[in-house]
Parts: C-alpha cells; structure tokens; sequence
C-alpha cells in the first residue's frame, strides 16, 4: 500500500511536469563529504510545488512552515519525529504528512542517515520557516 501511494504521487507529479521531466534514481544521490548534519538536494520545483532529497545526520530543530504543507516518505535511516504534539518513531517505507503551521522536528536514531523524498506545496522557497524554541 505504501508503494501505491508513493507511486500515485510520483505520477501525479510527473502528469504536473511533463514539459521538464526528469529522471532520477534517490538511491544514487550522493552527499558531499563536508557536510556535517543537514544535505537538502533540490530534485524540482514550479510555482506550485518543490520536492527535495533530504539527508539528515543528526537533528533537524523544531520549526513549522507558515504557507505550506509537506509530504516526507523516508527512504532510508529511523528517527523520531515531533509532529505537532505527538512523537513518532519513523523508518524506511513511512509516509509523513505535514500539514500548514505544524510543528515538526527530528532526531535521527539509527547508525545511518535519515534519507527522506520531502514534496512541498506550494513552492518552498524557505521564507515561511518559523524556527520554534524548544
């Protein structure tokens, strides 16, 4: 069921951007050697939606975003999530949505990186990212 949904928003990507279609394989994503906690690779983006890879190391700090939603399906690497007011350990094959002015941080707790597909809408642009205290 997982992989249907996943596929099903592919597709509905792809449909959404047929005059710039790509092709990427996740598994092939390499980080550079320099970073310590945080690698975000941009995959696509239009006016209405951004999607991203996102490797995480370490921690990514409490935030919340102003104007968008979010869709995070990790591919590799556990961790546990802050979603709004409720923790939740996630792995491999989860699927997370992320609704608009949602609390959300992560704490990585396996030995590899938390390696997560994060699809955002509309267009992220980092602006509407609220740091929150702890």
């Amino acid at each position: 069921m997982r992989y249907f949904i996943i596929l099903s928003l592919l597709f509905c990507f792809t449909q959404a951007t047929k005059a710039q279609t790509t092709h990427q394989s996740l598994d092939t994503i390499t980080v550079p050697k320099q970073v310590e906690n945080v690698y975000n690779r941009p995959l696509y983006h239009d006016s209405a939606v951004s999607s991203f890879v996102i490797v995480i190391y370490k921690e990514v700090k409490k935030h919340k975003h102003e104007h968008h939603a979010e869709h995070v399906y990790v591919i590799s690497g556990e961790a546990d999530m802050l979603l709004g007011d409720s923790t939740i350990h996630i792995r491999a094959g989860d699927i997370i949505f992320i609704p608009t002015n949602t609390a959300h941080a992560v704490r990585v707790t396996s030995k590899e990186p938390l390696k997560v597909l994060s699809i955002q809408a509309p267009y992220f642009d980092g602006k509407d990212r609220v740091m929150l205290d702890k």
